[in-house]
């Protein structure tokens, strides 16, 4: 090198380095580089953390003088505070190398210390000299300090490090000791009391760790302090909170695994892991103790407190995706979850269970070694959901998954036995809901099977006794073989001695087993079964909490008890015991809406045939029930599903009419027939309820429950769908926003005036559909036949129907189906003598005695307005065409119902109510005539007369209205749906389709796909005044649930049409259209300039056309077309 280096300055970069391990294996939270400038001072790098490959990048410069550092000393440190080290921290390495050595090299220079841990540590350094002319920037150089604090801390890191390494317990003694020192002199308050801490309790922790220290609590409780000191925001927080991890884990590991710490370190991880980012060291050694901590957990027994399932969660999220343990983690959470879900009844943790548990079956291959056992824990539960909610998907879906996880289960395999007997309970629930033996057969066979697999002394055998004898009870009650019954009494009797007083399945075996001997004693009237049989009912209410969801069946097999004793001893206590256990039942908050409605359904039954005085409130329990089931549904047709599920309970609400009339309580009648049919109606009606006088006394509520409603609308889940996933996404959000929705109308009923707000209507509310004419209900009831009316004002009249019962009505609804079919195949002139005998039935039997009424006592006027409410079978009877055909002594006819009044029907009171509230505001008219006589290839028969109508149709629609008429190609779904939504007054003229399986799927036939009921469902349109729906099947109901009124009509009245005309059964196009035409002609009559479109006068326009057109039109023909509305 030329020259002499006397004087000059040496420019020295310290790059970076490598393999920087601590010796004592502490983790650092920082390294730092100090060069010795001279025996009293030193240069200091920046303290910069260390990355998980060991590394750290420091890109420091500093400025030397040679005549002060002659060569360099450089040593490598690790600190373990953060900011304001204690003490210089622990020594990672030192070295001595001559400047000469440097400066030989252009290019940075690698220098390497002494092995530490196997590999050398090494810096990465950058050396040139500075001439005269160049800036030197003046570094700034530390003091090194001689002060006690720091001598015995540093004292203490050489004596630990060195203890790592030799195992010498007296190192450990002396590095204790020191660190004591040093805490002694760092009173609370002191700045460095945090880093005394750590330092004392990390050399007592690596004395624990190789058990030369106890104490495991004392430590703790240092590292909890410096934690305390340390909070979030402060830099040694993070590394802080990662020391006490290490020392929960290590308790937990020596202590006999006490939990407690290891859930500790849980929530800890989880805090820790936000807080280090990728790439640094500590998340890289972090990762092993997360690791650690998640295996742990995850051998925990089941908790299914909130605490233990809060604490699963947090496990799950040390389980990102990817991560070996999600699938364990998960697993583990959904037994949580439906342990709790038994205990408490909540919905949502069922459903959270089966989310989670669709993930796990995602995330495992054909291959995986558990699959068999994730596809069994999602089958049981959605097993379970269907229990508590009645969704047929969810029990198809589950034994879709079982029977999958049984065929992953040969025989010998570990879980085969749980596998059989789950398949066993879920084919057992479908023979209970469809009847099917082939279920029942194969579910006792499993049961037997995984018995074989369960011999005594087997901790699981309870189970499989307990889900034979329940096999084979269900087939003794679907069969009445009474071997099975025998059977089913010893296995249960066999299961309760496997499950003694404190098992927590002891009640299940105690009311089990009453069930079985009551149904023996139903048989035997032997007196002991039955005693026996209320005793064990009454021991399993002891044996469980107040809240637990089994205790519903408890009260289900004591009233049964105790009704089956009333039946064979006629005491009248127990029938009174046996109401009052069908009350509890059917209103236990944790038991699911299936089986509390059936309970229901079972009191009513049993009220009924013993005259009992509850059986109006068993009827409102129903009704109650079963409108908060149908509303937890998000779609129609899953409504309509669940509505169906409860085969023959169809008839209840013109039962609860009958009944509320044989106790005089008429009022009471016509309430219970409106709150128990339509429901489909009623609850989509309750998303568009008006708020005009809410918006005036609360508008923040009246907001709040439009937005919440509009959500709602909004959420429908899909009509069908095969995406399981989806399907149980959007019925969880759309019953959470129920939820809300629910608890806004709280609120509002809370406002003065508001108390009923949403609850089923009164009489006085219902009242006001019958504001321009009486409403007459017609009552088809197993029990009586007869009509309520409900009159403009006061109190409701009964019409008994003596001469008519519901097999009358049922003979006759066939005998007319036939007739319209024979009379679609007659000449026009042909008499039709087959009508004519049955209309005159429905006058004398049905008409006359209601006319007589209205005549006699409520003095209508003739051609006043009244409108038809039928029920039940009389909803397929043509009741506006009823006719004596009767001639008078003086040769004039005797008048038909038609020539007396303006009939129109109504779905439902309410809905009648609802479009007459609509009428408030008038808009000018615009008026759509849509037809499609051509649709599609393959659709329907091409309809000849469909333009012609079409095209008359406009003509005679007064020029104030603004027309238009949409056809032929333009005539689409979109097309046809976007006219509806801009027009308030429709003439559709095409092919009605109605689905006698779907309702919801029944349809107008357009030029590319049809628009279906549940399209016109989906429109809200306040603004709509009238539709003329000239095609066939357009107000026929639903044949399973007459009551509910499914039918296009009715789909438009809810949409916002105030006033329809719509068909009962097949249209002939080529002669409707007489009526079509004579209709329109009387609607507009003498409608002059500055006149309003009356949509009110539809029902009477279309009384004259039909009388207008009898030369014309046949018989069949003028009945098809019937009023609904105002």
């Amino acid at each position: 090198m030329p020259g002499s280096l006397e004087g000059r300055y040496i420019k020295l970069e310290v790059i970076g380095g490598k393999n920087l391990k601590v010796p004592s294996k502490r983790t650092p939270a920082g390294i730092y580089i100090s060069i010795n400038v001279d025996s009293r001072r030193r240069w200091k790098s920046a303290n910069r953390v260390l990355s998980s490959d060991e590394t750290v990048a420091w890109g420091n410069t500093v400025t030397l003088s040679l005549d002060a550092s002659p060569e360099l000393s450089v040593e490598i440190w690790a600190s373990f505070e953060f900011n304001g080290t204690l003490g210089n921290g622990e020594v990672v390495g030192k070295l001595e190398i001559s400047w000469d050595a440097l400066l030989d090299h252009d290019e940075p220079l690698d220098i390497f210390f002494p092995p530490v841990r196997g590999v050398h540590p090494s810096l990465e350094l950058k050396a040139a000299v500075l001439h005269p002319c160049d800036n030197h920037d003046s570094a700034v150089f530390d003091s090194i300090v001689d002060c006690e604090i720091a001598r015995e801390t540093d004292s203490g890191h050489e004596r630990l490090a060195t203890y790592v390494t030799s195992k010498t317990v007296s190192h450990l003694n002396d590095a204790v000791q020191h660190f004591q020192l040093v805490l002694d002199q760092c009173p609370v308050g002191h700045p460095d009391r945090a880093g005394a801490l750590t330092n004392l309790a990390w050399a007592r922790l690596e004395g624990y760790i190789q058990d030369d220290l106890q104490d495991i609590d004392g430590i703790t409780c240092l590292f909890r302090e410096a934690l305390a000191l340390c909070p979030p925001g402060h830099p040694d927080h993070p590394l802080s909170i990662y020391r006490l991890i290490k020392a929960l884990t290590w308790c937990y590991s020596k202590e006999n695994s006490t939990a407690v710490y290891i859930q500790e370190c849980v929530q800890l991880c989880c805090n820790l892991l936000s807080l280090c980012p990728e790439g640094t060291y500590l998340r890289s050694i972090l990762a092993d103790g997360v690791d650690y901590v998640i295996r742990e957990c995850n051998k925990l027994p089941i908790d299914a407190s909130d605490e233990g399932i809060h604490l699963q969660q947090v496990v799950l999220e040390l389980c990102p995706l990817g991560n070996e343990h999600r699938p364990k983690t998960l697993d583990k959470l959904t037994w949580a979850l439906s342990s709790r879900f038994e205990q408490c009844g909540s919905i949502d943790d069922l459903d959270e269970c089966i989310q989670r548990g669709r993930e796990v079956v995602s995330l495992c291959s054909e291959e995986h070694s558990e699959r068999a056992i994730y596809l069994n824990n999602l089958g049981l539960s959605l097993w379970t959901r269907f229990n508590h909610q009645g969704n047929s998907h969810d029990l198809n879906e589950a034994i879709y998954l079982l029977e999958e996880a049984l065929r992953l289960c040969p025989v010998g395999h570990d879980i085969r036995d749980s596998s059989l007997n789950n398949l066993g309970n879920a084919l057992f629930s479908r023979f209970n809901r469809h009847g099917d033996v082939n279920d029942i057969n194969r579910a006792i066979s499993f049961h037997r099977e995984a018995l074989t697999l369960r011999p005594p002394g087997n901790p699981y055998r309870d189970y499989t006794l307990n889900n034979l004898a329940n096999a084979l009870k269900s087939r003794y009650d679907k069969f009445d073989v009474s071997k099975d019954l025998d059977e089913a009494i010893d296995l249960f009797r066999d299961a309760l001695q496997l499950r003694p007083r404190g098992h927590p399945h002891h009640h299940q075996a105690l009311h089990n087993l009453s069930m079985v001997l009551c149904s023996r004693f139903t048989q035997t009237q032997k007196n002991e079964d039955v005693e026996e049989a209320i005793q064990l009912c009454q021991e399993s209410l002891e044996a469980v909490p107040s809240l637990h969801s089994d205790r519903y069946f408890s009260y289900l097999w004591l009233q049964e008890a105790y009704l089956s004793r009333y039946s064979v001893q006629g005491k009248s206590a127990d029938l009174s015991f046996a109401v009052e256990n069908f009350r509890l039942a059917s209103r236990h908050p944790t038991q699911g809406f299936p089986f509390r409605i059936q309970t229901a359904w079972s009191w009513v039954i049993a009220a009924e045939q013993h005259d009992h005085a509850s059986a109006l409130e068993a009827y409102i329990t129903f009704f109650d029930l079963l409108d908060r089931h149908l509303a937890s549904r998000s779609s129609a047709i899953s409504r309509r599903e669940a509505a169906t599920a409860f085969h023959g309970a169809q008839s209840l609400p013109v039962d609860a009419a009958s009944c509320a009339i044989y106790r005089n309580d008429l009022r009471r009648a016509v309430e219970l027939l409106e709150q128990g049919r339509g429901q489909q109606w009623s609850l989509a009606s309750r998303l568009r309820t008006p708020l005009e006088d809410l918006e005036s006394a609360n508008p923040n509520l009246a907001h709040k429950f439009s937005e919440l409603s509009k959500c709602l609308s909004e959420t429908q889940g899909p009509a069908v769908s095969t995406d399981r996933v989806a399907v149980d996404r959007a019925e969880t959000q759309f019953r959470k926003l129920t939820e809300q929705w629910g608890a806004v109308i709280a609120e509002i009923r809370n406002l003065k005036g508001f108390s009923r707000f949403l609850l089923p209507s009164s009489y006085e509310d219902l009242q006001a559909a019958a504001r321009h004419g009486p409403v007459i209900i017609l009552v088809a009831s197993q029990y009586s036949c007869s009509a309520i009316i409900v009159p403009m004002s006061g109190d409701p009249h009964h019409v008994p129907l003596l001469s008519i019962t519901l097999t009358d009505l049922q003979n006759l609804k066939d005998r007319f189906a036939r007739a319209i079919r024979h009379a679609s195949i007659m000449s026009p002139k042909v008499p039709r003598n087959d009508l004519i005998v049955l209309l005159r039935t429905v006058w004398d039997n049905i008409m006359l005695p209601i006319v007589n009424v209205l005549q006699h006592d409520l003095k209508l006027k003739h051609q006043s307005r009244i409108w038809l409410c039928p029920t039940a079978a009389f909803t397929s009877i043509p009741l506006h065409a009823a006719h004596p055909f009767q001639t008078k002594a003086d040769r004039s006819k005797e008048p038909c119902l038609e020539d007396l009044y303006i009939c129109s029907y109504t779905p439902t009171l309410s809905a009648l109510a609802r479009s007459r509230q609509m009428m408030k505001k008038h808009v000018p008219p615009s008026f759509v005539a849509i037809g499609q006589g051509q649709p599609g290839a393959g659709k329907s028969k091409e309809l000849l007369a469909v333009d012609s109508e079409i095209e008359f149709v406009r003509k005679l629609v007064p020029a104030m209205a603004n027309r238009t008429t949409i056809s032929g190609d333009a005539a689409t779904r979109i097309g046809a749906l976007q006219a509806l939504q801009d027009n308030n007054w429709v003439h559709l003229a095409c092919h009605g389709k109605q689905d006698r399986e779907q309702p919801y799927n029944s349809h107008f036939v357009m030029k590319d796909e049809p628009i279906t009921l549940l399209d016109i469902m989906e429109k809200d349109i306040p603004h709509a005044e009238f539709a003329f729906l000239s095609a066939c099947h357009t107000a026929v109901g639903d044949e399973e649930t007459p009551d509910e009124v499914i039918h296009l009509a009715a789909g438009l009245q809810f949409s916002g049409f105030k006033s329809v005309i719509g068909t009962l059964w097949e249209v002939d196009d080529a002669v409707a259209k007489h009526v079509v035409k004579a209709f329109y002609e009387n609607m507009f009559k003498d409608l002059e300039d500055g006149d309003v479109m009356d949509c009110t006068k539809a029902a009477w326009a279309l009384n004259r056309a039909t009388h207008s057109v009898k030369t014309k039109v046949p018989l069949e023909q003028r009945m098809v077309f019937i009023h609904v509305g105002v």
